[in-house]
Order: C-alpha cells, then structure tokens, then sequence
C-alpha cells in the first residue's frame, strides 16, 4: 500500500471519490492509486501532488527512479493503468512475456553500452509486474507461429526458455496467447507490432512500433484503425487451445 499517498489524503482530508472528481477519473480508478506499483498518468499525478500540497516525488518515489528510457515513460504509464491490454507481434515475443535473456538478445547489435542494455532489461522486466498484480489487466497476445521458431543467434537453449515460459504464460487464467499460423499468407498484421491498451473509463490508447521510433497513438480515428486491424489479425488465428498445444510442441522443437 502507498502509505505516503495515503497519509497525505488523510491529512488533506481528501478520499478516492474527491480526488477521482476533482482529476477527471472513475473512483474505483483513483482508489487503485493507493496499491503498490499503480501511478497515475503524468498530468494526474502534478494535479494530485497539487491537491494534497506535496511533492510527486513524496507520492510516488519510483517515478524518480525509473529505468525506462524517457521517450518509453508516457505508454508505460498507460500500460500500468489499462484494464486490458491487446497486443500483436510479428517479430517478437511481446515484451511483458519475455525471459531475461530473450530481452537482452533483442537488444544485441544496437551498439549500445552494457550498462544501458541492463536498464532496458530491467525496465522490461519491471514492466511485467502488472501480470502479477492481483487484479492483472486482461492480456490478449497475438504472435506470428514464425516467432516461435526464429533462432536467437543459434542459442538454442535461450529459445527454449523463452518458448517454454510462453507456454506457461500462455496457460494463465487472465492472459491469451495466440498464433497467427505460418501458412495464412498475406495479412494485416505484416504492417507491424502494435498494442492498444483499453483504460478504466473506457478510453483507448495504442503503442506502434516502427525502424525508426515509437508512437504513441491517442486520436480517435487512429485507435479505432488499429482496433480493427487487431480483430482481422485475431480473427486468423488459432484457438486458445490451438495456440498452446502449437507453443509447447514449438519449446518442444528447441530441446
């Protein structure tokens, strides 16, 4: 529990429902401000840092100390708030499921310092907490079937790990993993990896990936785009059932 936030509510004689009111949010939303981990978006945290006369730092000490890189910051506040995530894959084990050492492969040839690649590990793998949660947000993983069978730089036993965590993942009561098959030819997903995240008061927000950068997609037109290319993608992949006989028989493939 936040006890610094929480403190300072009580102290500023404010509750979940009069801050919910006053930022603009569900207070079931607002409430969930107090568990540990869950961090209002940006704006919301300088307005209610504000109302209660305090620093955001003394609210929530880890937004000082992050490890994502700035740029990855905003979507990762809106990863930690959604109440359910979609995520598409063409290349590669979505983030939130992948092991250690698979994250690290993904970063292999970006000339980057060891010390740089550690903290975008780190980051990675702190982002995955929000699976852990009690309350976890509703996962649904649509990956290509070819991902499961594409070599990390010949480390055999590295894709076995990670196709076996998958699995495991993958039989989570709240968290889908389904693949595309190989064999369904031309389809929407080959413009890209992308993930929308659907908020506590029914907004929707994505993330797209290209070569070049990040973005972050808020406008209404855009987001419903990519929201019916995700049912197009679904819609050509196997069934759950499906999806994790074919996973196992993959992290089979790699022993």
């Amino acid at each position: 529990m936040n006890l610094a936030l929480q403190a300072a509510m009580a102290e500023a004689g404010e509750t979940a429902e009069s801050l919910a009111a006053q930022t603009g949010v569900d207070p079931k939303t607002a409430a969930r401000w107090i568990s540990p981990g869950r961090i209002p978006q940006p704006r919301r945290r300088a307005k209610v840092a504000a109302l209660l006369g305090r620093d955001v730092g003394d609210l929530w000490p880890d937004v000082l100390r992050r490890r994502e890189p700035q740029w990855l910051r905003e979507w990762v506040d809106w990863e930690r708030e959604a109440v359910a995530l979609r995520w598409f894959e063409h290349t590669w084990i979505p983030g939130l499921l992948q092991t250690e050492a698979y994250a690290r492969a993904t970063l292999a040839g970006e000339m980057l310092a060891s010390s740089d690649v550690d903290e975008l590990v780190a980051s990675r793998l702190d982002r995955q907490a929000i699976l852990r949660r009690d309350r976890p947000p509703m996962f649904v993983a649509a990956v290509f079937e070819g991902v499961l069978y594409q070599s990390a730089y010949g480390n055999r036993e590295l894709m076995r790990e990670q196709v076996t965590h998958l699995a495991a993942c993958a039989a989570l009561p709240a968290l889908q993993v389904l693949v595309v098959p190989k064999d369904v030819g031309m389809y929407p997903g080959l413009g890209g990896g992308f993930i929308i995240a659907e908020l506590p008061g029914g907004e929707y927000v994505a993330h797209a990936d290209s070569q070049a950068r990040a973005e972050i997609v808020t406008g209404a037109e855009e987001v419903a785009t990519l929201s019916r290319r995700w049912e197009r993608i679904r819609g050509e992949c196997l069934s759950r059932a499906q999806s994790l006989d074919l996973i196992r028989k993959a992290a089979e493939s790699w022993t």
